[in-house]
């Protein structure tokens, strides 16, 4: 006898919030900038029959802008999430230079989540070519319906929690600390 189908869907939320991911090329400024949102067509390209993704987009900012501010609108949206129980888990979209900060800033101010927090992000823009965002991305996905409940980074094939975790900008990834403040 075979298995009835899974009668619901694995419900996860991503938050998304700027930096490199969403970041396209401007001809006009010559530069990158955050303007059109990608997250939506990032998402569509995955293959994910049995996860529901409720996309939210909180803010479009470089995350080198990213101040306390921005940082309490993440964790209070991550908050009325939690409250709202509507969803099993939550993906934090994120620019790299600061990811790790607000990690940390999340994890110190949601001291028991009841579900996986996931922040990712990409070292290249989603729409530039050999980019990392889908791949985070992808892996974040499998991540949140994994691991335990926590505050996570998800990044190159690495999940490091949020109090160990480093940019390491001569590597372009992300790594663990090993000196860690445990006060």
């Amino acid at each position: 006898m075979m298995n009835a189908p899974r009668a619901t869907r694995f419900r996860l939320c991503l938050l998304a919030t700027g930096g490199t991911i969403e970041k396209t090329y401007d001809a006009h400024e010559g530069r990158l900038v955050l303007g059109q949102p990608v997250i939506e067509a990032l998402v569509a390209g995955l293959t994910h029959p049995d996860i529901a993704i409720d996309i939210q987009r909180l803010m479009a900012v470089d995350s080198l802008d990213m101040e306390a501010a921005e940082r309490a609108a993440v964790v209070a949206r991550i908050q009325a999430i939690g409250h709202a129980g509507t969803a099993d888990a939550i993906i934090v979209t994120h620019g790299t230079d600061t990811l790790a900060t607000t990690a940390r800033a999340i994890a110190e101010r949601i001291a028991r989540p009841t579900s996986p927090i996931i922040l990712t992000g990409a070292m290249r823009p989603y729409r530039v070519a050999d980019s990392d965002a889908a791949q985070n991305l992808a892996q974040a996905i499998m991540a949140a319906r994994l691991v335990a409940p926590g505050v996570y980074g998800v990044l190159h094939g690495r999940l490091i929690v949020a109090e160990r975790l480093e940019k390491d900008y001569e590597r372009l990834t992300f790594v663990e600390r090993d000196n860690v403040d445990r006060s």
